[in-house]
């Protein structure tokens, strides 16, 4: 019998508001606001019926352009409860990439903050839509965005044709208990829920349709692998515009009645605060996340003995940086998660009882219900145990297709159902899985196939050497050479001599990197992932004569 579950996320949520309901829900520790989760049942059923006095129906796209602020998972299951498709908006876009995403995704609704870091939503958005500024509001008529309805500001104060956050819970009385359940009756779990744009590594960002189905049955799998309980406490750090947050986080909370420990902000400080004094159970993070909490200079003044579980995810997590989370943030039983926004998000996970090296070295096996392989990618053939090709998968968890994009949707699922990642890896003969690179991140050297991943796990042995990304740099003479692009220990003495002289004899000549650059920084998507094209443009800049 399938362990698969067809329930809604308003459903889902309703079973864990019964279960638990003087258990604290939502909590941020900086303002000291708590809900329960029966406080965060009612104030997603208000919020929900007032969308729905707007005028918000089913299908419709609502955006979500904000941090982690205390809204945000009230509107991600108050739009799921009326059947409406919350888009989660990067935090990092700009006006190009918002009308972008407005215009591809035919958004109906527009959800915003003031400003984040040096960035003025609000400006933006009239400069955008400059009709806000003299139209009746819900009556919103735009040349530029004609599906486009309504804007709100995701706050307490009132700006010029935006809705405020009490004035859209004071129209919830205008609509019957009768009529909220009505909705409700119409929805089913194979409905997209969910639609997030992929973080443009690679070429124009997708709109990726998830499913109820999709993502309640992911979150609960995630939760299940690290054996989240009632009453167990997770510090979310990562955005919840990203399915590491609102998926890996949000819904394997509500999954197994978990209390959310929620940072606007990943701030090193805060997150150790947080950890000790919640007492949090979990923690979740991008590699680099772990590192800026392990070297930071009070880490020793905070308690992390409650801390048991938790997730590194989002890019590749080297080994050394592993030990020393189990170590010295006495998380035992971390697990790594692997996957893409298309595959809901995690298609392989580690469990606890897994061995240290299938911890530390792997990503894991297959998730429940899920298949797992290998393929060639010239034939699309199966490879055999042992053999580096590209990860698929099929299963509950593959995307319903990009929006309005059938030639991509193609492209990235194939007849039989299998969802290419475009990544390479490798499985053991246990079926755990070992991520070598994206196929377009491989190094291709004078015919010789070079996988950036184990240019960096044997680097990060090195004395002085804090973190590496390894990428290609156009050759004349080979196609490409390989480049290791490195951020030093404070006070690290190291040059790139260094650096080549440590990798003599210890891995093949082909390997060894010929140019070294010593950086501060990666660039990244705002969701934490190293974008290696952009260290391949950085390479060309550095040696233009390679």
């Amino acid at each position: 019998m399938s362990a698969l579950r067809e329930i809604t996320l308003g459903q889902l949520l309703d079973e864990t508001v019964a279960n638990n309901p003087d258990t604290e829900a939502v909590v941020y520790v900086d303002r000291d606001f708590r809900l329960t989760y029966r406080e965060f049942g009612e104030l997603v059923d208000t919020v929900a019926k007032g969308l729905m006095a707007l005028g918000v129906k089913k299908g419709e796209k609502v955006a979500v352009w904000a941090n982690n602020v205390p809204y945000w998972v009230t509107l991600q299951f108050a739009t799921a409860k009326i059947g409406a498709v919350m888009l989660t908006v990067n935090t990092h876009y700009r006006s190009h990439e918002l009308k972008y995403l407005l215009e591809n995704s035919e958004t109906e609704n527009l959800f915003l903050i003031g400003e984040y870091r040096d960035h003025d939503y609000l400006n933006t958005v009239y400069e955008l839509i400059p009709e806000l500024k003299v139209q009746e509001r819900g009556r919103l008529k735009t040349n530029k965005f004609p599906k486009l309805k309504r804007v709100f500001y995701l706050g307490h104060e009132k700006h010029r044709g935006l809705y405020s956050i009490p004035e859209l819970q004071a129209m919830a009385s205008m609509v019957s208990d009768e009529e909220y359940k009505a909705r409700q009756d119409e929805l089913d779990p194979h409905d997209v829920v969910n639609m997030q744009y992929t973080s443009g590594t690679t070429g124009f960002p997708k709109g990726v349709q998830l499913t109820h189905y999709n993502i309640a049955n992911n979150g609960y799998w995630i939760g299940k692998n690290q054996n989240f309980q009632p009453g167990e406490r997770l510090c979310l750090t990562v955005p919840l515009f990203h399915c590491f947050g609102c998926v890996l986080g949000v819904l394997a909370c509500i999954n197994h009645g978990v209390t959310m420990v929620i940072l606007e902000d990943f701030v090193p400080l805060d997150v150790m605060l947080a950890i000790d004094q919640e007492k949090c159970t979990a923690v979740y993070g991008v590699p680099t996340m772990y590192i800026a909490i392990l070297d930071h200079p009070m880490f020793e003044r905070f308690n992390y003995s409650s801390l048991r579980t938790g997730i590194m995810a989002g890019s590749p997590c080297p080994v050394e940086v592993m030990k020393r989370v189990m170590d010295k943030m006495n998380m035992k039983e971390i697990t790594i998660c692997y996957g893409l926004t298309e595959s809901s998000p995690v298609m392989s996970q580690t469990k606890i009882g897994d061995t240290i090296r299938q911890m530390t070295e792997t990503v894991g096996a297959a998730m429940p219900e899920v298949e797992l392989r290998i393929t060639d990618p010239e034939t699309g053939k199966e490879c055999p145990v042992g053999t580096v090709g590209e990860i698929c998968c099929r299963g509950y968890n593959v995307m319903k297709g990009y929006y309005n994009n059938p030639k991509g949707t193609a492209e990235a699922i194939d007849e039989d159902g299998w969802l290419h990642s475009g990544d390479l890896g490798v499985m053991d003969e246990d079926g755990y899985l070992t991520v070598t690179g994206r196929l377009k991140d491989m190094i291709i050297r004078g015919g010789e196939n070079i996988y950036p991943r184990e240019i960096e796990e044997f680097l990060y042995t090195m004395d002085g050497v804090l973190d590496v990304q390894v990428a290609g740099v156009p050759s004349a003479k080979f196609g490409e050479e390989v480049g290791a692009f490195i951020i030093l220990k404070d006070g690290a003495d190291v040059t790139a001599e260094d650096v080549i002289d440590f990798c003599r004899g210890s891995i093949s000549r082909y390997k060894i990197p010929k140019y070294v650059a010593f950086v501060s920084e990666y660039p990244m998507t705002a969701s934490g992932k190293i974008q290696k094209y952009k260290l391949r443009d950085m390479a060309h800049e550095m040696w233009p004569d390679a």
